[in-house]
């Protein structure tokens, strides 16, 4: 028998408990009542990652997540404001938007398949690059081996998405895709979270859907929704130019296997080999030079493209005089070091309709992460493309992403644990940050013709031609 004190103390509690129902889940209670109302009476799917963004570096880490054996048994959605890619034959005509992908980042499209699929529709390697400065003779060369490896591939976007997109098929058991979806709300969880509250980030979509995540990935680029609605900041600014990409149509055909860039006073120009007789045009220019090269016909324009590679107008005689001494002296000391310069191709045409531009700026986050949320891609980081390493760098965020998220599911962990997250973060901050900071510097180095400054600019350049050991660290370091 209890007590009777005992027992008029659990009577008490009772009707506390009681009390407390009728009155402190009255807020549940009318919150529910809220959610029936706009939404039904279902809850909202509920994934382990949800990406929002179906880009190239998007679809890439929906396809990474889905091959990653320790997340087999996880749910994925991925984001896609457009339509299904279809699996329709490859266009004749080559598109006007390229990258310049790495080894490092061919590797990490090969571990699920997609590089294969890019080698059996098109894509040229090349096995040199060389830059040098409109204002003077310096220049510098890359190549590996002596011209026995690839040093780096151009391939269109269009190809690596559709890749990406079949092999996205082809997991279609361990990845949702929603075509033509796009998010118009972020609901974060508190940060103090109360006990009868969910821990997940809500995603609203346009046409009145709702999911939750336990892990949202932004990669919904440089004007990215998730980061804004995360609060992470993000430091911008333009460049004042913009770059006019078109389809060239060489002279005559060669190997065409070297990648050219030139430094303008107005900006990089970049011809990137397509095949043996096409190469993709990108010319950074000014807003107003670059809207010109759209009006002019294409005669018109294709005599200002080879202009720009071969004209000597800005071109020092007193900065080519020192620099021919320091080349002397330079190849005295180290005769094996110095490489043969070669001179660009003409061009003969372009593709009709091929021509196109658009505006330059960087913009880096200063977060990458935050509670059950990560950025990739453009999202996170956004680059000058004089070194052709934007989609590089959003491939190194992915293969980066799923390898934490893979050591995550295998330890028993939150994939939305700030802990890994961090990890991931700092990794890829350590990686970015130089480029990027050595990117923009190059911008600047290179946007005047200020005899002292071009001096100083060609003679690095051309002592950093004859040191191997330095190139190969810059190589090896852009590749990762």
């Amino acid at each position: 028998m209890i007590p009777c004190r005992v027992s008029g103390l659990l009577r008490g509690l009772r009707a506390q408990a009681q009390l407390l129902a009728g009155r402190g889940c009255r807020k549940c209670s009318s919150a529910r009542q809220r959610e029936q109302e706009e939404g039904g009476s279902e809850a909202p799917d509920l994934y382990d990652v949800v990406i929002s963004g179906g880009g190239m570096v998007g679809t890439a880490m929906a396809c990474s997540l889905a091959n990653e054996p320790n997340l087999s048994g996880k749910r994925i959605l991925l984001l896609e404001a457009g339509n299904k890619k279809s699996d329709s034959k490859l266009p004749d005509l080559h598109s006007n938007r390229v990258s310049a992908l790495t080894p490092g980042s061919a590797a990490f499209l090969d571990c699920f398949g997609a590089w294969d699929d890019i080698c059996n529709m098109r894509y040229k390697p090349f096995k040199r690059m060389q830059v040098w400065d409109e204002c003077s003779d310096a220049m510098i060369t890359f190549d590996k081996a002596d011209l026995l490896e690839d040093m780096g591939f151009i391939v269109e976007n269009d190809v690596v998405l559709m890749a990406l997109s079949k092999q996205l098929a082809a997991a279609a058991d361990r990845v949702d895709v929603l075509h033509r979806s796009r998010a118009v709300k972020y609901t974060w969880p508190d940060p103090y979270q109360e006990p009868d509250t969910k821990p997940w980030v809500q995603v609203d979509l346009a046409d009145g859907s709702k999911v939750e995540t336990k892990l949202l990935i932004g990669a919904d680029g440089p004007n990215s929704m998730v980061r804004q609605s995360a609060s992470i900041q993000s430091v911008q600014w333009k460049y004042d130019q913009s770059a006019v990409v078109a389809t060239l149509h060489l002279a005559e055909p060669t190997d065409n296997n070297v990648a050219w860039q030139r430094f303008l006073v107005t900006g990089p120009i970049a011809m990137l080999p397509l095949s043996d007789n096409l190469s993709s045009l990108v010319w950074s220019t000014s807003h107003q030079h670059a809207t010109d090269l759209l009006s002019v016909d294409e005669e018109t324009f294709v005599d200002a493209v080879n202009s720009a590679f071969w004209s000597n107008e800005n071109h020092s005689e007193f900065v080519a005089a020192a620099n021919s001494m320091f080349k002397t002296a330079f190849t005295f000391l180290m005769p094996s070091g110095m490489s043969a310069r070669q001179l660009p191709p003409s061009v003969a045409r372009i593709d009709p309709h091929s021509r196109a531009m658009f505006p330059l700026g960087l913009g880096h986050a200063t977060k990458y992460v935050g509670p059950r949320v990560a950025l990739i891609g453009d999202a996170a980081h956004r680059v000058h493309p004089l070194a052709g390493q934007g989609v590089n760098l959003g491939f190194g965020d992915v293969a980066c992403l799923s390898q934490h998220l893979s050591e995550a599911a295998y330890n028993g962990k939150d994939l939305g644990s700030i802990e890994h997250l961090n990890a991931f973060e700092t990794e890829r901050q350590r990686h970015n940050v130089p480029i990027m900071a050595a990117i923009d510097l190059l911008k600047r180095l290179y946007s005047t013709k200020s005899t002292p400054v071009v001096f100083l600019r060609s003679l690095g350049l051309q002592a950093t031609n004859v040191l191997a050991p330095v190139k190969e660290q810059i190589m090896a370091f852009v590749s990762k």
